[in-house]
């Protein structure tokens, strides 16, 4: 009879502390891919994909900015990854970076065409989105997210390897293949 008093009490006596820290900082708890991980995969990959030759060849040749669209980043590790975090990690890097345009893609794109259908019929002539006024993509950034484990009974060592590729959308033309690689030994 005194055992479930006694069980809530302990229960209720168990509190977790939690201290907020900078988003930036870099914490690893698990060794698993993180907020870390991600963002700083992002950040490297723009870096070096804006810094070759096909963004100031497209530049010479249409006198504008290239447009490029985030298409799917394939999870292909052995754990789970939340690949759209890592899609906004590389949307924003390239927007921050101001020497490409980016589009919206994928079920995001759909959701701005229904609010644009609905407009249509419902919002004033005055306010009301054109139709056939997007801007297309000249390129398109696909990739996969690649994990090997290797592991004894005391350490564990996770590789992580993601790859990216930008292709040309008229022509099929790959201007661009980036691959960035992280190792992490846990014990």
């Amino acid at each position: 009879m005194m055992a479930a008093p006694l069980a809530i009490l302990l229960a209720c006596s168990s509190s977790k502390t939690v201290t907020r820290v900078d988003a930036n900082s870099q914490i690893d708890l698990s060794g698993r891919w993180n907020d870390t991980d991600s963002r700083l995969v992002a950040e490297e990959m723009v870096k070096d994909g804006l810094s070759r030759p096909w963004v100031t060849d497209f530049i010479e040749e249409n006198g504008k900015k290239p447009t490029v669209i985030v298409g799917i980043i394939r999870n292909k590790s052995s754990e789970h990854i939340n690949s759209e975090t890592f899609t906004n990690d590389i949307e924003r890097e390239f927007i921050n970076a101001g020497r490409v345009r980016v589009v919206q893609g994928g079920e995001e794109r759909e959701e701005l065409r229904r609010e644009r259908a609905d407009q249509q019929e419902f919002a004033s002539a005055e306010t009301t989105k054109k139709w056939g006024m997007e801007r297309g993509a000249d390129f398109i950034l696909q990739g996969t997210i690649n994990s090997i484990t290797d592991a004894n009974s005391k350490e564990k060592l996770v590789y992580y390897q993601t790859d990216l590729e930008l292709t040309h959308l008229e022509t099929n033309e790959k201007v661009w293949i980036g691959s960035k690689k992280i190792k992490k030994v846990i014990d």
